[in-house]
């Protein structure tokens, strides 16, 4: 066969239309062989002569997409230095951008014989492990480009491949579980539906099975048992995994953008599947397992763990720097992915013991003109000294709020004292990200997310049920905050199911009105339940995967109808915190841009917040007080909203503010189902129930009916020439001259609706840019919008030390 020196860069199996050039980095090997295999796996080895800057390469013009490869790496076995090289242990490149089959937990993967991890095995893993693909690296993209939704108007949607897709039954059966599923026109609709604007695919870099999954029948469900942070799953694929997964994964993304939804991948660059020292030798460990993790200092025979897996990342390294970030380059340039959730983030900022925020990983991050810009998540914590670091990552950084998960979920139950830390999370956790110049966008809220119950779950059990996963329902979380409305598990008691849907109502509801970047996990506008079980990892089953047949439709229309209530109204989705500063609604009249409230309609004082009973509380968002402008420069402005929560066990009368903040409202949302179709009058009682939440727009009369027809038009003309040329007008919804232009949100959804789940609302285009103004040949804003309803939205304010202790942010006097 003929062989040319080939390049050092880039790494891994590059075929360029003509031949494929090979590169590996190992610092440590004495020598490399590249194995080219056949179907029936017989080896052609071609010793690697080339090496510059520890990378081992050679050209091969022979070799086309669709070959498979694997390395052989010679070097010292020393376990007790940190090397474990053996060439007797065919290697999967780290840079493969395709793995083709799947490993069978035989002894021959092992570097060590069973019972004496001293020893060395030179059995040949070739027969019981993975291979790396050459692939084709040329796909018809269509103009596609990546999406750039704003944070502020995202909305994102956890799922898994499989769980969304394998009991779809409008997706053909052989694209069940599949990339090509996601993609389906049924999934897409229903996302669109749902005003979905990302969908956020759990791991799907090629992963493996845990040893201990197999030999329980079960295997790795989630998939953050990383070993190729290049290639896509391959039990993804549905047209096969001799490269096609690759170009599957593109078409996902194509379709996905087409239809203006953002793909987000979650991550794990943590840890890899080789495990700790006791776990097999599959790729990194016998590449060079000094530079690929974090050893114990004077004892290098062992692996630092900081999440829990066995191994850590080196990210102390600077060429498993890089290959972390030539990984997330690879999939921002080459897959058109749009951002990414970093598996226990803390992980990779430990550049010695303690979390560092300011660490080498973090800095590359910013300097890349690539990855920079793109959408950066961190779930930030692990499970090492110090790992929860909620609100601690840089400021580009969004983070999962768990503070948000956990606050939310106490204050729906009842618990004492919370309604402080309520209103903070609710107005986008300016007490965990303001002081670092970071925006109510850096909190990504959720309630609940694939680790942990689903929202069905988490009001139908008190304890977790996880006997399926083998482990005597030891595994997964214990304390979950979570309550089951009064009886464990399935009910036929109509009081529980009721509570049941409305605590689901609450939830939803409250998650995406709240400042910040929603996040919904998948099924939970179904009402998806895993029957108490809150740690299915291990369950690639009917216990985790989406059951359309039994969705619950009434809820799906909820969930659509309250997110383009967000999409609708940027009240809900501010750019900036609140500063509760007042603005001038009128000669006289001054509110600020946010007032929290108790059930007299008066404002909350210092001594209210640290009412440990206080379970309910309201909250006035003052439209004229955005204080913001649109991409273009106009001044944003909305309808001011009064939003009322109950955690009581009992109803409680609300009294409705004065004057001053409305003269009247009109109930766009209660989830306990009551509608009221007359305009409340401000002063008047509303009785918010046990458990509930209501939402209420200011209402100023309603809207004049335009009459544009002909025999209008010959009226108006008549009064002109029997009074004269009129006064120029500004058009509705735009400013008078010398005054700043004016956008005006659209307006709400019928505010005489009795029953919201009924409407059969229809979600917005997620992808829209802000709303424009109301066109003035539909008569322009309704009746008062100008002065009463679209105000503009200003983020809310710190409450002063001396307001008490207990003062959320955005609190106003």
């Amino acid at each position: 066969m003929e062989v040319w020196p080939g390049t050092a860069y880039p790494l891994g199996a590059t075929f360029d239309g003509t031949g494929t050039n090979f590169a590996l980095f190992s610092e440590l090997a004495e020598r490399v062989e590249l194995c080219l295999l056949a179907d029936d796996l017989s080896e052609t080895r071609i010793e690697l002569t080339e090496v510059d800057g520890y990378v081992w390469h050679c050209y091969l013009p022979q070799i086309q997409p669709g070959q498979k490869y694997g390395y052989r790496v010679y070097g010292p076995y020393e376990p007790e230095t940190g090397n474990r090289f053996n060439p007797n242990k065919l290697l999967l490149d780290p840079y493969a951008k395709a793995i083709q089959g799947e490993i069978d937990w035989e002894p021959a993967l092992f570097s060590y014989n069973f019972g004496d991890p001293t020893s060395r095995n030179d059995e040949d893993s070739a027969p019981h492990t993975m291979h790396g693909v050459v692939i084709n690296p040329f796909f018809d993209w269509d103009g596609d480009r990546l999406l750039r939704i704003p944070y502020h108007q995202s909305v994102i949607y956890e799922a898994h491949v499989k769980g969304l897709t394998e009991l779809h039954p409008e997706i053909p059966e052989e694209q069940r579980g599949t990339y090509a599923g996601v993609s389906h026109p049924a999934v897409i609709d229903h996302l669109k539906k749902l005003g979905v604007t990302a969908i956020e695919l759990m791991p799907v870099h090629q992963f493996i099975n845990d040893g201990t999954l197999v030999e329980k029948g079960l295997n790795n469900y989630w998939g953050y048992n990383t070993i190729g942070f290049f290639a896509p799953q391959n039990t993804y694929s549905s047209s096969g995994d001799v490269g096609h997964q690759v170009q599957e994964f593109k078409a996902m993304v194509r379709e996905l953008h087409k239809a203006g939804i953002e793909v987000i991948l979650d991550v794990v660059y943590n840890h890899t599947a080789e495990g700790n020292h006791l776990g097999p030798t599959l790729s990194f460990k016998g590449i060079d397992n000094q530079a690929y993790y974090r050893l114990v200092e004077g004892d290098l025979k062992h692996y630092m763990d900081y999440t829990g897996t066995g191994n850590s990342l080196n990210v102390r390294h600077p060429h498993s720097l890089q290959l972390l970030m030539d990984s997330l380059r690879y999939w921002v340039t080459e897959m058109h992915v749009d951002g990414f959730r970093f598996d226990l983030a803390s992980t990779l900022a430990r550049e010695f013991y303690d979390v560092d925020k300011l660490s080498t990983f973090f800095e590359l991050i910013q300097q890349d003109p690539i990855v920079s810009q793109v959408k950066l998540i961190a779930e930030p914590w692990d499970v090492g000294p110090g790992g929860y670091q909620v609100g601690n990552f840089p400021p580009q950084w969004t983070e999962w709020n768990g503070k948000y998960r956990d606050t939310v979920r106490d204050f729906w139950r009842g618990e004492p004292s919370t309604l402080g830390e309520f209103a903070s999370r609710l107005t986008g956790s300016a007490d965990l990200y303001e002081s670092s110049a970071r925006r109510p966008v850096a909190s990504i809220n959720f309630v609940t997310a694939h680790d942990g119950f689903t929202m069905r779950d988490l009001v139908s059990y008190n304890e977790k049920h996880n006997e399926a996963n083998g482990e005597g329902n030891n595994d997964g979380e214990s304390h979950n905050r979570s309550w089951n409305c009064g009886e464990e598990g399935d009910s036929d008691d109509d009081i529980v199911l009721t509570l049941r849907a409305r605590q689901q109502r609450n939830f939803i509801a409250t998650l995406l009105l709240s400042q910040g970047v929603p996040m919904l996990l998948h099924g939970d506008e179904l009402g998806r339940t895993q029957r108490g079980n809150n740690n299915s990892y291990c369950q690639d089953s009917e216990l985790s995967w989406i059951h359309w047949d039994a969705m619950d439709q009434p809820l799906v229309e909820f969930t659509a109808f309250v997110n383009k209530l967000r999409h609708d109204h940027p009240t809900f989705r501010r750019s900036r915190f609140f500063d509760g500063r007042p603005v001038r609604r009128g000669e006289g009249e001054k509110l600020p841009d946010i007032v929290w409230l108790k059930t007299d309609g008066t404002e909350m004082l210092p001594e209210d917040w640290g009412s440990g009973f206080g379970r309910s509380i309201g909250v006035f968002y003052n439209g004229h007080g955005i204080q913001e402008q649109d991409s273009r420069g106009r001044r944003i402005t909305d309808d001011s909203f009064l939003l009322g929560f109950n955690a009581h066990d009992e109803s409680v009368d609300f009294l409705l503010p004065a004057d001053e903040y409305s003269p009247f409202w009109e109930l766009l949302v209660d989830t306990a189902d009551r509608g009221d179709a007359e305009p409340l009058k401000a002063g008047s009682v509303l009785t918010l129930e046990a458990k509930s939440l209501v939402v209420l727009r200011a209402y100023s009369g309603p809207e004049v009916e335009v009459d544009y027809s002909a025999a209008a038009s010959v009226v108006a003309m008549s009064e002109a020439s029997e009074d004269g040329v009129p006064a120029e007008k500004a058009p509705a919804g735009k400013a008078a001259a010398g005054e700043a232009p004016v956008e005006t949100a659209p307006a709400a959804a019928d505010p005489v609706a009795s029953d919201p789940v009924a409407s059969d609302p229809v979600a917005a285009d997620p992808v829209a840019a802000e709303p424009a103004a109301a066109d003035p040949a539909k008569g322009g804003p309704a009746k008062g919008a100008a002065d009463k309803g679209s105000g503009s939205k200003k983020p809310a304010a710190t409450k002063p030390a001396a307001r008490g202790p207990k003062a959320p942010k955005g609190s106003a006097s």
